[in-house]
């Protein structure tokens, strides 16, 4: 199903937005490595959902605000986002830093919310399971370290980017920088909150995430009341490309039995 990309002004910054398909409204939050281009996994979702994607102030095609200091601030830019497009009981998931995003937004509010969905999030921290250090890592060995399948990165890593995409990949690297270098990915607060969410819960972790250890999705459970964890086996840190049907389905199960 063919998308659309445009840009609407935000709290005084111009977000890129690609959207695409017909149903229930469905807001996915991307990962550090930006939302650059329509992934099959968003157009499997599209074919159930309308689905929106959104590329964060400070990453790839969207502007850098000058009021971007944290993840707070993301977390109110969408807010004032999902009223702007008047997104009632919209369906609001997040992969890996979008995730950690997702879950801010719901300890804050979560009244225009149907449904969450944390995919390998960011955003807590649990003591004896540390992080990948993904700002230390050199380019290839962060491809490498995002997959499960050794054919994923190797495929990432032959093609050759072009000069728009490396800056675009420099400029996702300093916003994550700036939102997530110290403490590494986490905010020491969220972990209180979380108890604040109501809606329905899904959390989904690979069973081999480098990134973000599964145990992390375990905390994640324990900390939301009455979520889902689904740990899917063979699968890294991005599993909206290793695992795109898999998760594509899992999701539009859970949605729609909500």
């Amino acid at each position: 199903m063919p998308y659309q990309e445009h840009f609407e002004t935000i709290a005084g910054c111009k977000v890129r937005i690609m959207r695409g398909g017909s149903g229930e409204k469905l807001l996915f939050l991307h990962g550090a490595r930006g939302a650059s281009a329509w992934l099959p996994f968003m157009e499997a979702l599209s074919q159930r959902f309308d689905l929106i994607v959104p590329e964060h102030p400070g990453f790839g095609g969207s502007e850098t605000p000058d009021w971007l200091d944290n993840i707070g601030d993301l977390a109110y830019f969408y807010l004032d986002l999902i009223d702007a497009l008047k997104l009632q009981r919209v369906n609001l998931a997040g992969v890996s830093l979008g995730g950690w995003i997702a879950s801010e937004i719901a300890v804050r509010n979560d009244s225009a919310l149907k449904t969450l969905t944390l995919i390998c999030a960011a955003g807590i921290h649990v003591k004896g399971q540390p992080k990948g250090d993904i700002f230390m890592w050199s380019r290839e060995e962060f491809i490498r370290n995002i997959f499960h399948e050794p054919r994923f990165a190797e495929a990432m890593l032959a093609m050759a980017p072009t000069d728009d995409e490396l800056f675009a990949e420099m400029k996702n690297r300093l916003a994550t920088a700036n939102l997530g270098w110290q403490p590494r990915l986490y905010n020491p607060d969220l972990h209180k909150w979380l108890h604040r969410i109501t809606v329905p819960t899904l959390i989904v972790w690979g069973d081999d995430d480098k990134v973000i250890p599964p145990a992390y999705g375990t905390a994640f459970q324990q900390l939301i009341p009455g979520s889902r964890l689904k740990i899917m086996k063979n699968a890294g840190h991005t599993l909206q490309i290793e695992k795109a049907d898999e998760l594509a389905a899992l999701m539009t199960s859970f949605i729609e039995t909500h």
